[in-house]
């Protein structure tokens, strides 16, 4: 193996190694999200609305978090917030469709935070190939 390459089992290895940076960052928006849907849920608003409002202040966290400490940024800041946001509003898509149709289950629409968990932990390899994607073009 020649100097600058990497195996691929460092190539793995690091890929590994970013997931878990991104999972770590991420704990803190989807803490976040979670709890401010199960408060807004629980005291004000309807499930889909509640996870509209809790999904969005996440991407916002995210999207910081990301920008400063994941990833290795490949273009204009202005350029990768919108396709960041694009990205989010396709997973917002997705979680509220979720949310809506765990809903319509007796069981999931009397234990929100487990519909919540559910969802969230769907969206999480959507989340990291996608936002990989928008900040250094690359998925592996």
């Amino acid at each position: 193996m020649q100097r600058g390459e990497e195996s691929l089992w460092q190539k793995l290895r690091n890929l590994f190694l970013l997931k878990v940076k991104f999972a770590g960052a991420g704990a803190l928006a989807t803490g976040v999200d979670y709890v401010l849907y199960l408060v807004l849920v629980n005291r004000f608003l309807p499930p889909v609305t509640a996870n509209i409002v809790s999904y969005g202040t996440a991407v916002l966290i995210n999207f910081g978090m990301h920008r400063r400490f994941i990833f290795q940024q490949k273009g204009a800041t202005w350029a990768i917030f919108l396709a960041s946001f694009s990205a989010s509003m396709i997973g917002l898509s997705l979680s509220t469709g979720l949310i809506y149709g765990l809903n319509r289950w007796p069981f999931f629409a009397q234990h929100q935070y487990l519909t919540k968990l559910l969802s969230t932990g769907i969206l999480f390899f959507y989340n990291f190939y996608t936002k990989r994607f928008v900040f250094e073009r690359r998925f592996f």
